[in-house]
């Protein structure tokens, strides 16, 4: 058996992939993009959050930092002492029979709408034996399934996992390695070479690039992002995400200091403006994911 790090298993979503859809978030990111609005996935370990709407400083947990820098770290004991539900652990272990167990429960909502399962985290080829597995699992049973992917990973894990994945999203950030370094914390190559790659054995690839003022919607990135994906055969779709706040808050619940506070969404004028630079190349282009 492969058990694997879920921290959430959100069902009826509508944005990542088509139809209604359940989402398996893993533990677990190799990047860690400023912007990230899934802080709580980024480490592999299971976690603890602090609701500061629910929390009344009783001093059970004697922490004023969630970080620990003042006073002891949270433990899961503590969850069971919090008089008011405001500790919560992130992150459960999983066997994939049990999780295709309890995604099947879907099923008619899957069939109706043409929708499936898509797993998403951090990232879920972090954790190969475990996603391999449940994305066989599912095939089997006839499940449409997506992998939504940063693409930083050993090739050999991509190729398996998208080989069993009826779609791959793949998410791009920047071309310039130096700009894509200073922003996600590591280099780009091995991504921009993932998808050369993927792009030659999988026909139905959907391309994810978050839109981020300041950072990556200028010409000459968006321009180059656009003149590259042109070239891959297998890309179906990109889809321009417009920066959101959500992360916000989750950094605050988390302990962490949201290095983007104050920064505002692209304006829908500004986002057609620049998806007009992708279907200028003939690329299928949405805002917001699929339609």
């Amino acid at each position: 058996m492969n058990p694997g790090s879920v921290f959430n298993i959100q069902r009826f979503s509508l944005q990542d992939g088509p139809g209604l859809r359940s989402t398996v978030f893993m533990k677990g990111c190799p990047l860690s993009c400023l912007w990230c609005h899934n802080p709580e996935s980024q480490a592999p370990q299971a976690q603890i959050q602090r609701l500061e709407t629910r929390c009344m400083a009783c001093g059970h947990c004697s922490v004023e930092d969630l970080a620990g820098r003042s006073g002891r770290v949270m433990a899961e004991a503590d969850l069971e002492t919090c008089p008011t539900g405001a500790l919560q652990k992130i992150g459960q272990e999983l066997e994939p029979a049990e999780l295709v167990r309890q995604l099947l429960r879907d099923r008619i909502f899957f069939d109706d709408s043409g929708g499936g399962v898509t797993f998403s985290g951090g990232e879920p080829l972090l954790q190969p034996a475990f996603l391999i597995e449940s994305l066989d699992r599912l095939r089997a049973e006839g499940v449409h399934t997506a992998l939504d992917t940063c693409g930083f990973a050993p090739w050999s894990a991509l190729e398996a996992a998208a080989g069993l994945a009826s779609m791959v999203l793949y998410d791009l950030k920047l071309m310039d390695d130096a700009r894509h370094r200073a922003a996600t914390g590591q280099s780009n190559r091995i991504i921009l070479d993932n998808l050369k790659a993927l792009a030659g054995i999988h026909p139905d690839i959907r391309v994810r690039v978050p839109v981020i003022p300041g950072l990556n919607d200028d010409e000459a990135n968006l321009e180059a992002t656009a003149r590259f994906l042109s070239s891959l055969a297998g890309v179906r779709q990109v889809d321009l995400l417009p920066y959101h706040r959500t992360g916000e808050a989750k950094f605050a619940r988390m302990g962490l200091t949201y290095a983007l506070a104050g920064l505002q969404s692209p304006t829908p004028q500004r986002m057609e403006a620049l998806a007009a630079v992708f279907r200028a190349r003939g690329l299928a282009t949405t805002i917001g994911g699929h339609p």
